[in-house]
């Protein structure tokens, strides 16, 4: 059996950057993911609903998730079809279990600033179990460091190594999105 295929994913307003990587942790993938439709806005809580009622803004989020839903089914499917060996599991940001649903709520600080970047974890999480992968969430702040105690002398090759064997871009989101798929 070959490689299975892990994928870590850091997550901006409407679009990720994605890294696949081996079980050795060799990149397979690395790419830009759109994750809503064009002409869509990417963040319908932070920067639409100020002027809209809480209906309004209600029906603008949905809208804006279904889009969301074909975007990133789209965008998974695409990526899968291009790896030699199937996904098995992604790592996404982690999101507070207790965010509330109510648009009224989320459109009150604090939850205003986060409720977009939630929906989009949200959604990449629903579709990774609809295709049979395995979830796993991580904190940005400390899933690099939690890789390198993992990978012990191997760490710099692994996590710096990608630049220079794949050239530019690699970036933190790039290294946060590897060392996601290493601690998964």
């Amino acid at each position: 059996m070959g490689d299975r295929m892990r994928l870590g994913i850091a997550d901006h307003f409407g679009w990720a950057v994605a890294v696949t990587a081996s079980d050795d942790h060799e990149v397979v993938d690395r790419r830009r993911l759109e994750l809503v439709e064009p002409g869509v806005t990417p963040a319908p809580m932070h920067y639409d609903s100020k002027q809209l009622s809480v209906a309004a803004t209600a029906k603008l989020v949905d809208e804006v998730r279904a889009s969301v839903a074909r975007a990133t089914a789209a965008a998974l499917d695409d990526l899968a079809a291009t790896l030699p060996e199937p996904i098995v599991s992604i790592s996404l940001r982690v999101w507070p279990t207790d965010f509330p649903e109510d648009i009224a709520v989320q459109r009150q600080v604090p939850y205003e600033s986060r409720a977009d970047a939630i929906m989009y974890r949200q959604v990449l999480a629903q579709a990774a179990e609809e295709r049979g992968w395995a979830v796993h969430l991580y904190r940005a702040k400390d899933v690099e460091a939690q890789a390198v105690a993992q990978l012990g002398a191997r760490a710099d090759d692994v996590l710096h190594g990608p630049r220079t064997r794949l050239g530019p871009p690699w970036t933190k989101d790039h290294r946060t999105a590897l060392a996601a798929t290493i601690c998964a």
